[in-house]
């Protein structure tokens, strides 16, 4: 069958030949866990392009069919189709020896590798591409990264949106067209290692019920328990530690699995024991109480204050309150989405550290909030010469090369990273003629600058790709470019629009280091609720399944927070990157990081933090609660300790 492309022909891209397994898949949700796949198509193709197979079908999923308005598959249509269990050692038999290929591809192989460990089978994949992250880092002049946009950007027919064999024949004219692009910028593929998985657990872990209640310190010698109050256990209890939990919960205490400042008593029978949370609790000084005492409390525990909801607390004009009730002054003023700057009377709040984390050393200790650009701005308009432009530095020493990308922001332009369509200016520093990129640069028609042109660049029009000319009117919108420190103002979802955020972090390629992004999800003191609310790459996702961390190449991860199931004591989340080794950031360079509202939508925000020099772990940015509004701020504080300590910051109990 011929597929929709407007070219087939890849067979002189030697880099990127792979044989391929595209594949789309349709669910009865969105958490692969606990959801099943209701139909499935694979197409493969070969490393010149030529399609080579082809299969699809509905599946029977023994289950509700889910949002039937999305994908159309109603529970009658589903009746009578194969259960997947039927049909896995066909899709198998496709996938053998094949990059597995899908647009925001970690959702269709989880899903998949779920499906085969339920029929008793392992997934026979090794590496996946996901071609989101690939057109991420094309960055083609299209509104958004959805497949239909992309679809129509690179001229390939879509009949059918949300049918499965239909989305991946889209998605092979998507790929060729898309490794043309990379070809031409000299990107390498960002291939993600996807080991055989086996034995995997279906059952959704159930959502730990979070504490109505907020914490009203410490308890006092001979007073009561009250309501929010954090409580830990630990030692041997005449009453089993399940009781002991269910009844404090119960009662509206807080158990948590480990000590911190924030810990309102230790329950323990053996005050002098030698336990990780004993002798936190000593260092700390929180109360201890034996398990006697602790059950007589139990029965007359006093009411809390209930934690504020997302609709209480101060309006969007009111002063913002600090977590850790110390105000840093910085001046400026913080952004709503509109691009315009929201007034906000005095001073807005930096971001507090963690507990006993040393500070930044290369950065100032009040990040500035500061007005982006407009999001189609000129330079006649604004006074800002390089609104609207895209600027990669070549060269130059970390220190130097911080210090140009620094200006470029100031001069109201963004900082790339990496080579990219939109990029439209280069600036070359000493040491970047060994650059690989700058010989693209001729046949990309981009000006490359020597390094004075930021100290009096001029105010023409960015440049244009000549071999694909666009008119202006046809760019794409550019986020709103946030300095270290600034701040903007998540917009408030439309009806019925799902308020999920994509916090992507994205620095170049590396070849000696690995770089894990993080995310912690934390109440009013700054805390994980419970352990499992600090998500990572050996627990990618809360129970409740709101915060995931993906995994969309060697050189991009993303986490996805959905806003609106939080609880209300869920004040914040804080996504951090840390370095797996002996490099730090300073080696790595510059982390850009973006806020997108939702899979392939277009980017809100965008910051380049690049301040860090012998620090091994990045707080890159945080989700946080203000009044009724949620806020993204662009941090880049960096830690030189590891990520052990980081997390304990937060409250994580991490073995010593």
């Amino acid at each position: 069958m011929t597929l929709s492309s407007p070219s087939r022909d890849v067979s002189g891209l030697r880099d990127y030949a792979f044989d391929w397994a595209l594949v789309d898949v349709e669910t009865s949700g969105v958490i692969a866990r606990r959801d099943r796949v209701l139909s499935v198509a694979v197409v493969t193709i070969g490393p010149d392009g030529e399609q080579t197979g082809e299969f699809s079908t509905l599946l029977n999923p023994g289950c509700d069919p889910g949002p039937v308005h999305v994908h159309g598959l109603t529970a009658e249509r589903l009746l009578g189709a194969p259960t997947f269990e039927q049909v896995a050692g066909r899709i198998g038999a496709l996938l053998q020896d094949r990059v597995l290929v899908a647009h925001n591809a970690q959702f269709d192989y989880d899903f998949l590798a779920h499906e085969f460990a339920r029929a008793r089978l392992y997934l026979p994949v090794s590496q996946r591409l996901c071609t989101l992250a690939l057109n991420r880092q094309v960055d083609p002049p299209a509104a958004d990264m959805k497949l239909g946009t992309l679809a129509a950007h690179y001229g390939v027919e879509q009949a059918r949106a949300h049918d499965a064999l239909d989305d991946t024949r889209v998605l092979a004219g998507i790929l060729r067209a898309t490794l043309r692009e990379a070809a031409r910028l000299d990107l390498p593929l960002p291939l993600v290692a996807c080991p055989p998985r086996q034995d995997v657990q279906f059952a959704p872990q159930p959502p730990k019920t979070p504490c109505a209640y907020r914490n009203p310190g410490r308890a006092e010698a001979g007073g009561p328990l009250v309501q929010g109050m954090k409580i830990a256990i630990t030692g041997e209890t005449a009453t089993s530690r399940a009781e002991l939990v269910a009844r404090s919960v119960a009662a509206g205490l807080n158990v948590m699995s480990s000590v911190s400042r924030h810990t309102s008593a230790l329950v323990t029978n053996e005050a002098d024991s030698a336990s990780a949370k004993a002798r936190r609790a000593a260092a700390a000084g929180v109360p201890v109480i034996d398990e006697h005492t602790f059950l007589r409390l139990l029965r007359d525990v006093r009411a809390g204050t209930p934690h504020r909801g997302a609709a209480e607390g101060a309006g969007a004009s009111g002063a913002e309150a600090p977590a850790s009730g110390v105000a840093a002054p910085v001046s400026g003023a913080a952004v709503s989405a509109s691009g315009v700057a929201a007034a906000v009377p005095g001073n807005a709040v930096a971001a507090p550290a963690p507990t006993a984390v040393p500070a930044l050393a290369a950065a100032p200790s009040t990040p500035v909030a500061a007005v982006p650009a407009p999001r189609r701005p000129t330079p006649e308009t604004t006074g800002r010469p390089l609104a609207g432009r895209r600027v990669l530095i070549l060269g130059g020493t970390h220190p130097a090369a911080a210090a140009a990308r620094t200006r470029v922001v100031e001069l109201g332009g963004s900082a790339a990273i990496n080579l990219s369509r939109t990029v439209t200016d280069a600036v070359l520093l000493p040491g970047g003629e060994a650059d690989r990129r700058l010989r693209r640069m001729p046949e990309l028609g981009l000006p490359v600058h020597d390094e004075h042109w930021l100290n009096a660049p001029g105010a023409t029009s960015p440049a244009t790709d000549s071999s694909s000319p666009e008119r202006e009117a046809d760019r794409p919108p550019s986020p709103l470019v946030l300095p270290r420190g600034g701040v903007v103002d998540l917009p408030v979802p439309q009806r019925d629009a799902a308020p999920l955020w994509h916090i992507t972090a994205a620095w170049a390629p590396q070849e000696a280091a690995d770089i894990d992004v993080v995310a912690f999800v934390l109440d009013e003191d700054e805390q994980v609720t419970f352990d499992e609310d600090f998500v990572f790459y050996g627990a990618p996702e809360n129970p409740a399944g709101t915060v995931r961390l993906l995994t969309d190449g060697p050189a991009e991860q993303t986490i996805a927070v959905d806003l609106a199931s939080l609880p209300p004591g869920s004040r914040k989340v804080a996504v951090a990157a840390a370095i797996d080794g002996e490099a730090t950031f300073g080696d790595i360079g510059a982390v850009q990081v973006t806020a997108v509202p939702g899979t392939g939508a277009a980017p809100l925000a965008r910051a380049t933090l690049d301040a860090a020099t012998t620090e091994r772990t990045l707080l890159l940015a945080e989700l946080y609660r203000r009044g009724p509004v949620w806020r993204f701020r662009a941090v880049g504080q960096g830690y030189d300790d590891g990520l052990a300590n980081l997390a304990r910051g937060y409250g994580v109990d991490i073995a010593d």
